[in-house]
């Protein structure tokens, strides 16, 4: 008979350094890339956002999960997606001098120490 899976919980303190510690990462892994990063848990509209960054005229909201099991990309649920564009939305109202930028939304996900970026995942 097969064992029952156990689920392990991370303390709130051990899972928001963890969380930090992929946003880090996110962060690094962009600005390689030549992105520059505008915001880091930014809260705007009662919602948080990971990451802001721009390039040229592209502008990008990210989403970063780290999961141990689940796949991080699905991590992000609709309800995750509506709340995270609201945020972007309150951010950009504040901030006209980004109005005419190309806007998207990335989703990167970590796990088992690799990073992958889901360009304009919503």
């Amino acid at each position: 008979m097969p064992r029952p899976a156990i689920r392990v919980r991370l303390s709130p303190e051990r899972h928001h350094r963890t969380g930090h510690a992929a946003e880090h990462r996110a962060a690094r892994w962009y600005r390689l890339r030549g992105w520059r990063v505008l915001g880091a848990n930014v809260w705007a509209g009662g919602n948080e956002l990971d990451l802001i960054v721009r390039r040229g005229r592209e502008l990008r909201f990210v989403e970063v999960k780290e999961k141990a099991t689940l796949d991080p990309l699905e991590a992000v649920t609709a309800d995750k997606q509506r709340r995270v564009r609201r945020a972007a939305a309150v951010w950009l109202a504040s901030r006209p001098e980004h109005a005419r930028l190309h806007v998207g939304f990335d989703v990167v996900g970590v796990r088992g120490g690799r990073l992958e970026r889901l360009r304009d995942a919503f």
